[in-house]
């Protein structure tokens, strides 16, 4: 299992240190980059991509200003801990990924403001903990097989929101495709799946791909992109990602 417990004391011993150069103003403090924890732990089928995920992740956290640790321990989530992150992503968890104690504590860091981003196997996730359920917008139900990897057309239902305003009404890519079960209807829908232009979907014309809430005092964003390595060199689905992070950290 991976800590996040040395990554936060070295982050704090250098900006400690940083801070001892000279003094700090108010303004300069401000800019201090934003924790952002990347849960990553599966008990199911593990993905493939969530490296190259990560490593997706930092490359974007470097360029704008917030600092993804990777964390694979349910220990890491505690009150005291989850207070220094402005946004959890659960990136392609599967299955049973925290006992009781520790969905305890992530129900209090939402509650308390905090956001969470789900990708992709993020919604197979926690079957027995309806929060979660609710909290991540939907629940995976089932693909297509023989492939399961295939080019589908998506429509943009909005481009209101930093995750999509990048996109023209069409977005044509190839991933993984979920159908989703107990969908939430307090979910605003940004991307649909055209199911007309792959075989395997069983959502019918109401199809989502991704969307967002505000969800028990905090936010919530969750995109079914992200099953393969391929997607995370796509820069039209990089910067997906980066519209929902910032959202998440509220910057927009």
């Amino acid at each position: 299992m991976k800590s996040l417990t040395l990554s936060l004391l070295a982050f704090c011993f250098m900006f400690q240190i940083a801070a001892q150069d000279e003094p700090t103003t108010e303004a300069e403090s401000k800019k201090m980059p934003e924790l952002v924890m990347v849960f990553t732990k599966t008990e199911g089928w593990r993905h493939k991509s969530i490296e190259k995920g990560v490593q997706t992740l930092r490359e974007l956290g470097r360029k704008n200003g917030f600092i993804p640790l990777q964390t694979e321990s349910g220990e890491d989530f505690t009150p005291q801990n989850l207070n220094n992150y402005k946004l959890v992503v659960f990136l392609n968890t599967t299955l049973d990924v925290l006992n009781n104690a520790q969905q305890k504590a992530f129900e209090g860091y939402i509650q308390g403001g905090g956001s969470f981003l789900g990708i992709h196997s993020a919604c197979d996730t926690e079957y027995d903990w309806p929060w979660y359920g609710k909290l991540v917008g939907g629940y995976f139900d089932s693909h297509p097989s023989d492939p399961n990897v295939r080019k589908a057309t998506i429509d943009v239902v909005s481009k209101a929101h930093p995750a999509t305003e990048h996109l023209q009404d069409s977005w044509i890519r190839t991933d993984e495709w979920y159908n989703y079960k107990s969908l939430s209807s307090d979910t605003t829908v940004l991307l649909k799946l055209d199911e007309n232009s792959y075989e395997g979907g069983t959502n019918g014309s109401n199809h989502p791909i991704a969307w967002y809430h505000e969800f028990d005092g905090g936010r919530a964003f969750y995109t079914g992109g992200g099953h393969t390595e391929d997607s995370y060199d796509e820069p039209m689905f990089r910067q997906h990602l980066l519209g929902a992070i910032e959202w998440c950290l509220k910057r927009k």
